[in-house]
């Protein structure tokens, strides 16, 4: 591999402030389309999921300082809708990549959410990680934030996935994070990777976990900077996004 001189445009930066006019993609099915998932871009990121299901979508909310509110469908136990870039980024290539969210719930008790970087960010989006009581599934080369109801420790505790490499599971307690989501409160939640595959999660400006070598193998996977939110059972679960930051250097790649 060569490499050219970095230019003027070296950093990509991906800002969205959720304040701001209304946003026309709640249960909206694609255009030539009868139905199945579909996919929208709301400026730089785009949105997939079950927006053709009752509830699904995202909308403006009326609350201070301006939010969106990603909403999954009521429909099936694992739908469920997700905002973030393409399938474009790679640790290897645009390291280091980092993504930030400032998020709030208003209930804990149903639902995953999920922040971070993902393999796979397509219509009919799919959670990237399954759960059960401890343990977690990898559905999709995955690291980031997991909050998911379906957990032994469930109710708000923040989690911190890495399946990224040959592991198809872990255990819940050996990622857990010493923060809860509130309910009603913000968070904000940042996930860094490095070019050599490092990550570290911050919760509110505290770094709660730092992995090295445990990323290293799979640092070159492509992947979208995503925030999603799935059902965990035939009831809407929801999320709101006050904004969205995905920062990462250009791969210069010939």
């Amino acid at each position: 591999m060569s490499l050219t001189g970095y230019g003027s445009e070296g950093v990509i930066r991906y800002f969205t402030d959720f304040l701001g006019a209304e946003i026309p993609v709640t249960n909206a099915v694609a255009y030539g389309t009868t139905g199945g998932g579909c996919n929208y871009y709301l400026g730089d990121l785009k949105v997939t999921g079950s927006l053709q299901d009752t509830d699904s979508g995202i909308a403006s909310v009326g609350k201070s300082g301006g939010f969106a509110r990603l909403a999954s469908s009521a429909t099936a136990d694992g739908d469920g809708i997700a905002i973030g870039t393409e399938v474009s980024f790679s640790p290897a290539l645009n390291g280091t990549m980092s993504l930030e969210v400032r998020l709030e719930r208003a209930a804990l008790t149903a639902g995953t959410v999920f922040v971070g970087f993902m393999a796979a960010n397509a219509d009919e989006v799919a959670e990237p990680i399954t759960c059960a009581t401890t343990v977690l599934t990898k559905v999709t080369p995955c690291v980031g934030f997991l909050l998911n109801s379906e957990l032994t420790a469930a109710d708000g505790l923040w989690h911190m996935p890495y399946l990224l490499a040959t592991d198809t599971t872990q255990t819940s307690t050996g990622v857990v994070a010493t923060q809860t989501a509130v309910l009603a409160e913000c968070d904000v939640v940042r996930i860094e990777v490095d070019a050599g595959g490092g990550a570290k999660w911050f919760i509110n400006g505290k770094l709660e976990q730092t992995v090295g070598a445990g990323l290293a193998a799979t640092a070159a996977t492509l992947m979208s900077a995503a925030v999603g939110v799935w059902s965990t059972t035939n009831t809407v679960a929801t999320v709101d996004l006050d904004y969205f930051l995905f920062e990462a250097n250009r791969s210069w790649a010939r």
